[in-house]
């Protein structure tokens, strides 16, 4: 059982409901629906696909909709530009390219004003790089000194430099009331830089009392900065690895990688590390050697999840990435469960030192199974934080709290009735995992319950032998 969470971007070559499921099956946790591209029409179909595998009762696919933010983008291309490295290209703001020339527009009007000579502009988080050798009121001359192929609507970045634009702009609010009326279950924040900009979606998401968490998304040299002030506004956050090396030299965006997971983990908090996992499999059926090993140390760190952005958006193998993804995670995740370790929690919370005694009471007997009931899905994230040996099975009547589960390492949610009667709880409980050959007779369990006795909040661990 895979204890690391799948992340999946939908796009052009995986929006079908078949595509979908045969996603899921391959262990997609969460759909990601990213609105730098696509339509709200074209995600809502994605949406409903989504829904109705669901109501199906055999999968339950969260969804996160990630918001654009205040990108710069460029334009739309007839065909793709391929550029070598010397040629001079033009990237222009306020009139349209001629055709047959290097030249392309960028989104943003205020682009131009934070250009300057000699700085370095980076496409798709530097697959592409040119510098700057002059400008005019519209145009900005440059060369290239990284080449390969331009297409439509490509990421742009200033190296070095973070955009003084908003970190919620107003398209972005007609996304997140979108996201809010169809029901997702995470909003990835894009571009933030402190944590004002999460206080305040928190805040609008509250007053419409949406049950919706935030994902902060790291890729700024200015985030970093602040990140440990966005981990504790945020549900979880995001490290996303291509913009932040666009804006930071590349050397330090492994140590920064691993830093801003070790402190988020030490704060209670989900990680996601995104970006390039498995770039060849864009192209390729098989991943670089180099791709496998990176994927093995993001694992080794103890991420909650690792996202695929184009492997499965727009790339030719979207499933064998998948497959991919879950084959490595499954066997670094064998080696390192060999270590009874369990982690160390920063709290004072009685309920996470309960919590805490469980998980090394299930490692030191080697119990088959942890059992968490919650209401909220507070319980069962405690226990993942914990990183213990045995698998977490939590059971909540709540659909949205088991869709939100899919987020944290280790869990896997079903949704059951609760009886004002615990022990009718527990056995419905067993009885789910027992049709499902996950646990049999004789095992040992732990069971972990904020929601026991009734409706009423009693925290208890208890050892039982299933007969």
């Amino acid at each position: 059982m895979r204890r690391t969470k799948i992340i999946c971007t939908i796009g052009p070559k995986t929006s079908s409901y078949e595509t979908i499921e045969k996603m899921a099956e391959m262990g997609m946790d969460i759909a990601r629906l990213n609105f730098s591209h696509g339509t709200r029409e074209s995600h809502a179909k994605v949406i409903k696909a989504i829904k109705t595998i669901n109501s199906k009762g055999v999968y339950s696919i969260a969804i996160m909709l990630d918001t654009k933010g205040p990108e710069v983008r460029t334009g739309d291309l007839a065909t793709d530009i391929s550029i070598r490295v010397g040629d001079e290209f033009t990237f222009l703001v306020g009139r349209e390219p001629s055709l047959g020339k290097n030249e392309t527009v960028i989104s943003d009007d205020g682009f131009i004003k934070e250009i300057e000579k000699d700085d370095v502009i980076l496409i798709d988080a530097g697959i592409l790089a040119f510098k700057v050798k002059r400008k005019t009121k519209t145009d900005i001359l440059t060369e290239c000194i990284d080449g390969g192929k331009l297409r439509s609507r490509r990421h742009v970045n200033i190296r070095g430099k973070t955009s003084k634009l908003p970190s919620i702009t107003k398209e972005d609010w007609k996304d997140i009331d979108f996201g809010i009326s169809e029901g997702v279950d995470f909003i990835a924040l894009s571009f933030v830089k402190n944590a004002e900009a999460v206080m305040k979606l928190r805040s609008y998401l509250d007053k419409k009392k949406a049950p919706i968490d935030i994902i902060a998304k790291i890729e700024s040299a200015q985030a970093v900065d602040h990140i440990e002030e966005i981990i504790k506004v945020s549900d979880g956050v995001m490290v996303a690895r291509g913009d932040l090396g666009a804006e930071m030299p590349l050397e330090e965006v492994p140590i920064l990688q691993e830093e801003m997971v070790e402190r988020a983990r030490a704060l209670g908090k989900p990680v996601i590390v995104a970006t390039h996992l498995l770039e060849s499999m864009i192209e390729n059926p098989t991943p670089t050697r180099a791709e496998v090993a990176d994927i093995a140390s993001i694992v080794e760190q103890g991420v909650d999840c690792v996202m695929l952005s184009g492997e499965t958006a727009t790339g030719n193998f979207p499933l064998k990435a998948i497959s991919v993804l879950d084959r490595v995670a499954r066997r670094i995740e064998k080696k390192q469960l060999e270590n009874k370790q369990i982690s160390l929690l920063e709290s004072n919370d009685h309920r996470i030192e309960l919590v805490r005694s469980a998980c090394i009471m299930a490692n030191n007997l080697d119990v088959n199974a942890i059992l968490v009931f919650t209401r909220r899905g507070t319980m069962a994230t405690f226990v993942s934080r914990c990183r213990p040996h045995s698998p977490i099975f939590a059971f909540t009547n709540m659909t949205s709290v088991r869709r939100r589960l899919n987020l944290y390492w280790g869990v896997t949610t079903y949704r059951i009735e609760f009886s004002e009667n615990p022990e009718k709880t527990i056995q419905r409980a067993m009885d789910v995992l027992k049709r499902r050959k996950l646990i049999k007779k004789n095992d040992r369990v732990i069971v972990v319950s904020d929601i026991l006795a009734g409706k009423e909040h009693v925290e208890t661990v208890q050892i039982r032998k299933i007969g």
